[in-house]
């Protein structure tokens, strides 16, 4: 049994490659971005106007005051999607602008609408008056304020989201380089295991498979269901493992069969293969049996959960997650800290994944509470829980008030990438 840190170390150092894929821009939410990706445009694409109002060239209003009072005669309405050309402009005219509309040369400034005296009257606008100094660039939007033609819109290794559909397609990008899904064979193991509602009392649902499906659906793989294996189906899983090694899976998982137990066949069967970075037993709680391998000169890798529930879900969360943003080029993930609600006593040498609350206190503090109902195979608190809390190894007693780390949920992705 090794140590957690001492764990993550060999997932870091056991990556497999995956493939890069150039697709549709607007297929791209919650894809992992490959290769940084630039503007092809300025933003906006022309000096354009920020309010309703008038456009007149600022030079032309220099020595204006209450004494002298200079008319600009209207000479175009252009409004946003029109074409801005003016074939001939004389000394002081304007252009009436609506909002968004491109601001023709040499006009340079925007008198809003409501600031505008008309001349002769306000029924019949021949002419705007203006009776002071105008300043240059008055509401007006500059060409490339925004975005310049090849600044960066998202880094190597960020999550596309939302708002980046929104850019790719406001500044020309239709196509980008993404890392591919990794694809996910899993297999749930054990006699006990049924897909039937009705089932009996020494019988349990199929759900670990459910659950990680699931993630699937707004997460960074693709599912592929390998079915139950029974306790006697060790040598089918040894079949489907080496036939695994030579298909489109990426990464293997099995859920239970992974202990020491009679029928715990999963360790056995993966020893007959040639592997690098391998570890089985870790000092964590709930989860201690999980196992990972790499397969030599395979871009394949191997995953063991332990069968409880809660076992398998933390074994995924801290295990197998990391390990595919790993693989994808994102970003460690960084924990956040949280008041320790109430005291908290563990075995020292363990580390412990704990279903917890976080809250608000009065005074802003971010505090979690530790819910009871920690066995790995309760539910309730599970659902209960927003946020694991982590309580590190080489310590027993976390008391109230102290600072503990805390990691959300997978099932956001806005909260779980940096």
């Amino acid at each position: 049994m090794i140590e957690y840190l001492k764990a993550k170390k060999i997932l870091r150092k056991s990556k497999i490659n995956i493939r890069l894929e150039d697709i549709s821009s607007l297929d791209s939410l919650n894809r992992i971005a490959a290769k940084n990706i630039y503007s092809r445009v300025n933003y906006p694409a022309a000096n354009n106007t920020a309010f309703d109002g008038y456009a007149i060239n600022s030079k032309e209003t220099i020595f204006l005051n209450k004494k002298k009072i200079q008319l600009f005669k209207i000479i175009k309405t252009i409004a946003a999607g029109d074409n801005p050309k003016i074939q001939s402009i004389k000394k002081f005219q304007a252009v009436e602008v609506m909002t968004g509309a491109v601001i023709p040369k040499p006009f340079d400034t925007v008198i809003p609408i409501e600031k505008i005296q008309f001349y002769p009257n306000n029924k019949i606008k021949k002419y705007i008056l203006i009776n002071k100094k105008i300043g240059k660039s008055n509401h007006i939007r500059f060409k490339g304020s925004d975005y310049k033609k090849k600044e960066l819109i998202i880094s190597k290794g960020q999550l596309i989201q939302a708002p980046h559909i929104l850019a790719f397609k406001c500044l020309g990008v239709k196509k980008v380089k993404v890392m591919s899904k990794p694809n996910i064979l899993f297999f749930s193991t054990g006699n006990e295991i049924s897909e039937k509602n009705k089932i009996n009392d020494w019988q349990v649902r199929n759900s670990n498979s459910y659950y990680i499906n699931s993630l699937s659906k707004n997460f960074l793989f693709n599912f592929i269901d390998g079915g139950i294996l029974r306790d006697k189906d060790h040598k089918l899983f040894e079949k489907m493992l080496r036939k695994s090694l030579n298909s489109k899976a990426d990464i293997v998982i099995t859920s239970g069969a992974v202990s020491a137990g009679k029928f715990d066949f999963v360790p056995s069967i993966i020893k007959k293969f040639k592997l690098t970075g391998f570890f089985k037993g870790v000092a964590i709680r709930p989860g201690k049996p999980v196992l990972f391998a790499k397969f030599k000169n395979k871009q394949k890798c191997f995953f063991g959960l332990p069968g409880n529930p809660i076992s398998s879900a933390v074994c995924f969360r801290f295990f197998v997650y990391p390990y595919i943003s790993n693989i994808l080029g994102v970003q460690n993930e960084k924990p956040f800290k949280a008041i320790l609600k109430k005291d908290f006593e563990k075995k020292k040498k363990f580390t412990r994944f704990l279903k917890a609350k976080l809250n608000s206190t009065k005074n802003g503090n971010l505090e979690v509470e530790i819910l009871s109902g920690q066995e790995s195979f309760k539910i309730k608190s599970f659902v209960k829980s927003n946020v694991w809390a982590i309580l590190k190894s080489g310590k027993s007693l976390f008391k109230k008030g102290q600072l503990i780390e805390c990691f959300s949920p997978i099932s956001s992705n806005k909260n779980i990438f940096y």
